[in-house]
């Protein structure tokens, strides 16, 4: 690992850990909780309380495919997909944890617009 890719995973561990003293997701409204990789973006609905996964979509699932759309257009389909299957399981409001990335950084953001455009509020 080199010395600039160690320091902004420091970063990201710092600006993760100041955000979660905040963040809780209850039974009533959940967490949304965003992973990033270099190529695949991930998104999970969690019920801290219980400890447990309510929702879970990622890029990387086998019926989805995002060729020719990019890495934002990736992210747009996963919020979508997010919200889709939030909705299945009765959940309409949740806590937005972007888990230490940037939101303007464009995948956290474009999910985060295609998971309110699905009906998800927060």
């Amino acid at each position: 690992m080199s010395k600039r890719t160690s320091k902004k995973l420091i970063n990201r561990r710092r600006r993760q850990r100041r955000v979660r003293k905040k963040i809780v997701g209850t039974t009533a409204r959940p967490r949304l909780c965003v992973f990033r990789s270099s190529k695949h973006i991930y998104a999970q609905v969690i019920d801290d309380e219980r400890g447990v996964t309510l929702a879970a979509a990622s890029s990387i699932e086998k019926e989805f495919s995002f060729e020719g759309e990019g890495k934002r257009g990736a992210a747009q389909k996963v919020g979508a997909l997010i919200a889709d299957r939030a909705k299945a399981a009765k959940i309409e409001t949740v806590v937005f944890d972007r888990n230490g990335y940037l939101y303007n950084s464009g995948r956290v953001r474009a999910l985060a617009e295609a998971a309110r455009e699905g009906g998800l509020q927060f």
